[in-house]
């Protein structure tokens, strides 16, 4: 039995614990939350055990083989140290740090500590893309030339998110105090994955990051400053010299969660839209050459 322990219980948790409690050989035994009392409802809503205020404590008092981190994105790095000291392993949300240094530290105190610090990209369950990755790596479509890839969601626009000020669990997403990287590192992440796990690793990078006006006035509420990049738009070269595009948005009218990907080589072309379907490849591959 591995027994696991959920470290923040925002929004995210309650799919984490709703996961984990189908697995067998699986046991969540306590939770935490800076919030006690959130800590609480959490662990009485999944039947967990036992509950804290503090993640160091719990860890220390608790018998657990690894934790959650579903904490904010500012403290993965935090937590996640502090468990793998402990001997902890980790499953951290996305995206593993805020920045690169921090990264590189969990990753090399993971490595001495002989402890698993992973980040569980969830698209990459999709049958489609793991065929098309693998198609990728057979040469099915030749070297790759091009490639263009998206993320659009409408949570800022749509109706039924309309509420997102009223909502913390939204409104530090749009806060660069509250540790937010905006579209970027919050949903970015996913599509930058995506589009390497398929393409391959980028050598050239450049980004450009928007914030929008959104009818607040002076952009403040509660004392939080919605200043998180909105939208971002990318140019990227490959390693293998393919040139493309990456971009994202939070205004994309009409799209709930859509991501796509489309990527072309000497010998053909793959796309995939997992907003429509997550087994779905489309292959253009032949002599013609055309869809």
């Amino acid at each position: 039995m591995i027994k696991l322990a959920i470290v923040g219980t925002g929004g995210m948790a309650n799919g984490h614990a709703k996961a984990f409690a189908s697995i067998k050989g699986a046991k969540i035994v306590s939770c935490a939350d800076l919030r006690a009392d959130a800590a609480a409802a959490f662990a009485k809503t999944h039947g967990i055990p036992t509950h804290y205020a503090d993640h160091m404590e719990m860890m220390k008092n608790e018998d657990i083989d690894a934790i959650s981190n579903v904490t904010p994105d500012s403290a993965h790095c935090s937590v996640s140290l502090d468990a793998i000291r402990l001997g902890k392993h980790v499953l951290c949300e996305k995206p593993l740090a805020t920045n690169a240094n921090d990264a590189r530290r969990m990753l090399e105190a993971a490595k001495k500590a002989k402890i698993i610090n992973m980040v569980n990209f969830s698209y990459r369950a999709s049958s489609a893309l793991q065929k098309a990755s693998s198609m990728v790596k057979e040469g099915k479509i030749g070297e790759i030339r091009h490639f263009e890839a998206s993320y659009l969601q409408s949570w800022l626009v749509s109706s039924s998110r309309k509420d997102w000020n009223k909502n913390p669990g939204s409104r530090w997403r749009l806060c660069s105090a509250a540790g937010s990287k905006g579209d970027l590192g919050d949903i970015g992440v996913h599509i930058l994955d995506l589009t390497t796990f398929v393409a391959g690793p980028i050598s050239k990078i450049y980004c450009n990051l928007k914030t929008f006006n959104k009818g607040n006035g002076d952009e403040f509420i509660d004392g939080m400053k919605m200043d998180a990049n909105d939208s971002f738009s990318a140019t990227v070269e490959l390693a293998n010299g393919a040139l493309g595009t990456i971009h994202s948005s939070r205004w994309a009218t009409g799209h709930s969660n859509s991501l796509a990907l489309s990527i072309f080589g000497t010998k053909g072309a793959l796309k995939i839209d997992l907003d429509k379907s997550w087994g779905d490849l489309q292959i253009c591959i032949g002599e013609k050459n055309i869809a």
